[in-house]
């Protein structure tokens, strides 16, 4: 069984970074830091409370001057690279907000190093207009880190970080970053782009339909940073998104066979099913073929996911066939529960074929399968 993601943070760990500190700070008390991490409750700690434990305890041992102990840690940065050292900007957060041109130019520095995305949040929350200004700024830095944090950081959904109210009722302050960066050079700010757009897609759908329609054909980059933005778009089967990607509606196509065997199976356990669809004679056809599985919940209700099996252009008059096995195995994402559930072919946003499957309780005692 893999390691909790909580163990990057341990006691060897610890020392090793107190004495990085100390080597640029004689003064400092290696022992009380360490003990102050390391105390009562530690070891229930998850990975943001291990963070944020770290944080703290540096306040409460580096001079209590924050531009003082802000600069012992600039000293160090460089050598302390990767996710663990994701306090390095949370001690921006947690003691800097009152000192904007400071904590500032740290974040962009520790970015570099780790990310600065989580840390900015509080600094939009505070002063948006000012800390958006600097976000377009930072998109034209010379470092790709430091670009992506001006788009990272101001995603309205960022997983594991706050929301951001106002920029989810209005994505407009955020425009003009993406604007500047969606053609970057750097895939890791694209990709940032694209997950930005997708985060805006969930409350103004249309805006960044309208924002797909301005952009598509730019280049190579920015298609592919459409593409991906506009993903949950594209599972929606929206109109305009699907037509934009060249997804016209069905028609015409036949299911010739849809499978799945067996109809009855436990939770852990698996199911496999087939197709065949025909397409009718002419122009070739671009598909984007899915699996939509509807769950049952707790309640009885269902929800739906969809799950891609092929997007491709095709010519007319031609027999598509496919199929995998699909797990009802639980997983840290998702539980399953017994009750009929639903499997569907859907071909360009369109269902066209189901089937349905009886899960029962799992006849291993709730083991979980990988």
């Amino acid at each position: 069984m893999a390691e909790p993601l909580k163990a990057i943070y341990h006691e060897a760990f610890i020392r090793s970074f107190a004495d990085k500190v100390k080597g640029a700070y004689p003064p400092f008390d290696t022992g009380a830091f360490s003990s102050a991490v390391l105390g009562p409750g530690w070891d229930e700690l998850e990975l943001k409370g291990r963070m944020r434990r770290i944080t703290l305890s540096l306040g409460a041992t580096l001079p209590s001057d924050y531009g003082k102990a802000l600069a012992i840690l600039e000293a160090i940065y460089e050598t302390c690279g990767g996710l663990p050292y994701l306090f390095f900007p949370d001690f921006v957060e947690i003691y800097g907000l009152n000192d904007w041109d400071l904590s500032i130019a740290a974040l962009a520095k520790f970015t570099r190093m780790s990310t600065s995305e989580f840390a900015v949040r509080p600094f939009l929350k505070q002063d948006q207009s000012r800390m958006i200004a600097q976000m377009l700024t930072w998109s034209g830095d010379e470092d790709d880190h430091v670009r992506r944090l001006a788009s990272e950081g101001c995603r309205p959904r960022l997983p594991w970080a706050d929301a951001l109210p106002a920029l989810k009722r209005d994505p407009e302050p955020i425009l003009p970053i993406l604007e500047r960066l969606k053609s970057d050079p750097s895939e890791y700010v694209r990709r940032s782009v694209a997950n930005n757009l997708n985060d805006i897609s969930k409350d103004h759908p249309e805006r960044v339909v309208a924002l797909a329609q301005a952009w598509i054909g730019d280049n190579a980059h920015t298609d592919w940073v459409l593409r991906h933005g506009c993903r949950g778009l594209l599972k929606a089967a929206h109109p305009a998104v699907m037509a934009l990607f060249g997804m016209a509606p069905p028609a015409g196509v036949t299911v010739e066979s849809w499978t799945v065997t067996p109809d009855a199976v436990a939770i852990g356990d698996s199911v496999r099913f087939r197709y065949a669809i025909r397409l009718p004679q002419g122009e070739p056809i671009k598909l984007r073929i899915e699996m939509a599985a509807y769950f049952v919940r707790t309640t009885g209700k269902y929800y739906r996911k969809l799950f891609k099996l092929s997007e491709k252009t095709v010519g007319g008059g031609t027999l598509q066939q496919g199929g995998r096995e699909f797990s009802f195995a639980d997983l840290s994402t998702r539980r399953h529960y017994p009750g009929s559930h639903r499997l569907a072919l859907v071909v360009n946003g369109q269902e066209l074929a189901s089937a349905d499957v009886m899960l029962r309780a799992s006849e291993r005692g709730g083991e979980d399968r990988p």
